[in-house]
């Protein structure tokens, strides 16, 4: 059973608010050691991520990091624009001044917000995207400097080649060798111009972000259905990157909507405390969400962003905050009946730990389903091609063809999937929420929970390394197993950990990348009680490993 911190889900106070002038000194006068593993440069599966006051994330990360990547661009061949984003996390502007230093002095043409302001991580995506369209050299990529929901102390630094979404694996281990070889000679071989000069070369260009983002959005939600139905909705960004978005798109399109809080500020201190007291900017957390929550009465819908704006958190006013899996497949089984210019063969793309409803759905839709590994770099090509019409994974990130069945982003975009929630209701007269009932009414009611259990750095490895016949399970909770897989059935992929199936319910196991513990997802169609002693059971069978 999770335990929640006394402070969860109240308001922060100020002696738990970041120490920002201590962190942006740490940034420029602390030096990592190449030599500690936990000071190198990582590249997980949203990139670099560390805080100063760790010496994980520091002007020598970023710049070792920038001339990697403009390493990489040379041998990949790769001569357009990079676009650039960052969040309002406190290290991101100053990473973004070191990063352009390095990408001046390399005559890399950048593109940096026209009015110093942030940038949602679909933005770049969409962004590249457009740019690249028709192209077949001189390509785009970009960089979006934010660790995501990640605390205020953190800082994060990832990287979108030309087709748009997350860099694959072996993208990021070139760029990170790099990086850490930079980091381990003491940056020499890092090319390097004083900020002025940089911000002044030819290579850096302003950039309007918003009017194209903003203007292209009627392509994907019918945002005149949502004007006409006259919903009122409500959005709090978070005081993440899309606050300089919402009203423009509230203007163009003259939807009733209402942001109910834009300010930003890098302490963060108007959210209220995560599940572990730490303030932490998720969507889908209802202790970090307690605010727009207790709003819900005051529109038919309302939601959130995390940081840069890659995932959503959707509040209605008949149930409160979503589980994400709910909205996800809720978002699947609309979209797929509702956009006919889709192609018949669109499939649905998810992730090995996300729920079995969204299975459920894609059979009632008689719609091919690709299971994968976690990481929304599996869903990249497919939303390129339209091969795949949605794609999503448990953590509340997700993103969806245009209207007409082209691609609109190849990463998680956390606005169309808000705006997507206001659709719904307007098309179909029921709130997100009372949708995904009437879904559960005919499909069976998912219980889904995901908890964190101790574990040592060899037991992480040993359940990594696990295979089906060390399990040795032909029984779970009361049903026979129906498949024990190491493997996505998509793609054939391994996923880092092992998941055991029956026909009423599930559970999958992987270690933390970043903690001493292991992640258990698990989920039953039965009841709560059914899902413990799944949980419990799956506990019992993985202790059998170490």
């Amino acid at each position: 059973m999770a335990v929640f911190n006394p402070a969860a889900g109240k308001p922060v106070s100020p002696e738990s608010l970041a120490n920002i002038p201590r962190l942006i000194t740490a940034y420029f006068s602390s030096k990592p050691d190449a030599a500690d593993a936990a000071q190198r440069v990582s590249f997980g599966t949203s990139g670099h991520r560390g805080s100063s006051l760790k010496n994980s994330f520091n002007e020598d990360h970023i710049l070792a990091t920038t001339q990697a990547i403009c390493d990489y661009r040379r041998q990949a061949g790769l001569t357009g624009p990079l676009f650039v984003g960052i969040d309002t996390h406190a290290l991101a502007e100053p990473a973004q001044v070191s990063a352009m230093e390095v990408f001046a002095a390399n005559n890399v043409d950048i593109m940096i917000d026209e009015s110093g302001g942030y940038t949602p991580t679909p933005v770049i995506s969409h962004a590249i995207l457009i740019y690249n369209r028709g192209r077949s050299e001189g390509l785009a990529d970009g960089i979006v400097i934010t660790p995501s929901h990640n605390p205020p102390d953190d800082g994060g630094y990832k990287y979108n080649p030309p087709h748009g979404g997350p860099a694959d694996t072996d993208v990021t281990a070139k760029i990170e060798k790099g990086a850490n070889l930079y980091l381990e000679n003491g940056l020499r071989g890092v090319a390097r111009l004083p900020y002025e000069r940089a911000r002044k070369s030819q290579s850096v260009h302003p950039y309007d972000y918003v009017s194209p983002y903003v203007s292209d959005l009627g392509n994907i939600v019918d945002m005149a259905l949502i004007k006409s139905s006259g919903v009122k909705i409500g959005i709090d960004p978070l005081g993440g990157a899309a606050v300089h978005f919402w009203q423009p798109i509230v203007d163009r399109y003259g939807i009733k909507a209402n942001v109910v809080n834009n300010v930003i500020d890098p302490t963060f201190r108007f959210m209220t405390a995560d599940w572990d007291g730490k303030i932490r900017m998720d969507c889908s957390s209802p202790f970090a969400m307690a605010s727009l929550i207790q709003m819900r009465d005051k529109f038919d819908v309302a939601f959130a962003n995390d940081t840069d704006a890659d995932r959503h958190g959707i509040v209605t006013r008949s149930n409160g905050l979503m589980n994400p899996n709910h909205f996800l497949a809720t978002a699947i089984a609309y979209l797929f009946e509702n956009r006919s210019q889709w192609g018949q063969n669109a499939a649905i793309g998810k992730t090995v730990v996300s729920s079995s409803i969204i299975d459920r759905v894609a059979k009632k839709l008689n719609r091919k389903l690709v299971e994968t590994p976690v990481g929304f770099k599996w869903f990249v090509n497919g939303l390129g091609d339209g091969s795949f019409g949605f794609a999503g994974e448990e953590s509340a990130g997700a993103s969806f063809l245009r209207r007409d069945g082209s691609v609109w982003t190849t990463d998680k975009d956390g606005i169309i999937m808000g705006l997507l929630a206001a659709e719904i209701l307007a098309k179909t007269g029921r709130d997100p929420s009372q949708f995904f009932a009437q879904l559960t009414s005919e499909l069976g009611v998912p219980f889904y929970e995901r908890i964190d259990v101790p574990a040592t750095a060899h037991q992480k490895k040993a359940l990594k390394d696990a295979n089906p016949e060390q399990l040795n399970i032909k029984e779970l909770a009361g049903d026979p197993v129906q498949a024990t897989r190491i493997t996505a059935p998509g793609n054939g992929q391994p996923f880092g950990g092992i998941k055991v199936e029956t026909e009423m319910g599930w559970f999958a196991a992987r270690p933390s990348g970043t903690e001493d513990v292991y992640k258990v997802y698990a989920e039953s169609f039965r009841d709560q009680s059914h899902l413990n002693r799944i949980q419990n059971e799956a506990q019992d069978a993985i202790a059998q490993i170490f």
